[in-house]
């Protein structure tokens, strides 16, 4: 609730500040940016020491960097190059904590019920996505400050009941005296080796670089068209619903459609943002987007259930740093190049710039001979426990 409060503030605060949507862009690039740099670094950080104790740090390290900003947005004393640092670190916490969750999960749910867990924390958030923007909106409106308030409390929350886990969030682990490049290399050939992993994870890099630079189009043009914040979150709120239909509707998927067709769907789903080019509106580039919200949970289920499932404990710190590194390098250049654009050119040219994107992944999906021969989801049964 907290960052989905703050996704929405960031990039209101830096326009507060400075009136400009390339700076907005660029708070949003780095808090962003993180993801691109130190996948590698914290997936080995994953495998070699306690994932609870690292995900406690991490979260430490946010609830107290968020608090500081808060405090000096209060304070009248809130400067862009301060919220830019914040961003970037609060980033870099977060790397090391989502590294460290996905083993986490590996090790308290069964591989054949991964893609149906995958699906419950795909609604989970998707509930909490519904609040977040229009209550980040909301609270921006009363003071700038609260959003900031709201996200470090909830990173406080965090630490607090993970501190409280007992479990084990990794197997026994062998020592190794191999070096660190050779860690790496071996989660390297373990996702070359799998085609299928290997071009999800490619596709997913572009479509990761275009919707967060939609998303700040979103906002941009809403302010521009004359839009409240507490407007522009309910905005990317319907966002969230279309996230939480999707989570519910994905079992359903899973029991009739393919692994493959799943794939297709949600790529064809990435064209809706088009509509835009016709009808430059905010509603309409939000109503857009809405069928890729149902469709993303459906192919996150599959995929990443699947992923993790078929990966050695031992290994999945690496190999999910590996393939982050891969689908979220150009993540962060998406809302910077938006930006850019933005004050540059129309926001309908902004879009028509991510719709060419989106025609190539849509292109690359379908002729991609990994996609038409993805697994079954049936190979679970036999998939490492």
């Amino acid at each position: 609730m907290g960052s989905e409060a703050t996704a929405i503030a960031y990039p209101l605060l830096a326009l507060a500040l400075t009136h400009s949507p390339a700076r907005a862009g660029l708070a949003a690039f780095a808090r962003l940016a993180p993801f691109a740099v130190l996948q590698l670094p914290a997936g080995l950080a994953a495998d070699r020491f306690d994932r609870r104790r690292m995900m406690v740090a991490a979260d430490l390290v946010r609830a107290t960097t968020i608090g500081v900003l808060a405090a000096s947005i209060a304070m009248g004393d809130a400067s862009f190059a301060l919220l830019a640092v914040v961003a970037l670190i609060e980033g870099s916490a977060t790397v090391a904590f989502t590294v460290a969750a996905t083993g986490a999960l590996r090790s308290v749910v069964p591989p054949a019920q991964l893609p149906d867990a995958v699906a419950t924390m795909t609604a989970r958030i998707a509930m909490v996505n519904l609040a977040g923007p229009p209550l980040g909106g909301f609270l921006f409106g009363i003071a700038r400050s609260l959003p900031f308030v709201v996200d470090a409390c909830s990173y406080a929350a965090s630490l607090t009941s993970l501190a409280l886990i007992r479990t084990p969030f990794q197997q026994v682990r062998e020592p190794s005296d191999a070096s660190v490049r050779a860690q790496i290399a071996e989660g390297m050939r373990f996702l070359w080796g799998h085609p299928f992993l290997r071009t999800c994870a490619f596709l997913y890099g572009l479509g990761n670089f275009a919707l967060p630079g939609i998303l700040l189009v979103i906002v941009v043009a809403g302010r521009e068209q004359g839009l409240s914040g507490g407007a522009i979150g309910t905005l990317l709120a319907a966002f969230g619903i279309c996230l939480l239909a999707g989570s519910l509707l994905s079992p359903i998927a899973r029991r009739r459609l393919s692994m493959r067709t799943i794939l297709w769907i949600e790529l064809v789903a990435w064209m809706g943002s088009a509509a835009f080019l016709v009808r430059p509106s905010v509603f309409v580039l939000a109503a857009g987007i809405l069928p890729q919200g149902i469709a993303m949970p459906m192919t996150d289920s599959v995929v990443v259930g699947y992923r993790i499932a078929v990966t050695p404990d031992r290994l999945l710190g690496r190999v999910e740093a590996v393939r982050s590194s891969i689908a979220l390098s150009i993540t962060p250049l998406g809302p910077l190049v938006a930006g850019f654009l933005l004050e540059k050119i129309s926001a309908r040219e902004t879009i028509a710039f991510f719709c060419l994107c989106n025609v190539v992944l849509l292109t690359w999906g379908v002729l991609s001979p990994a996609i038409r021969r993805a697994p079954s989801l049936n190979d679970l049964a036999t998939a490492e426990g």
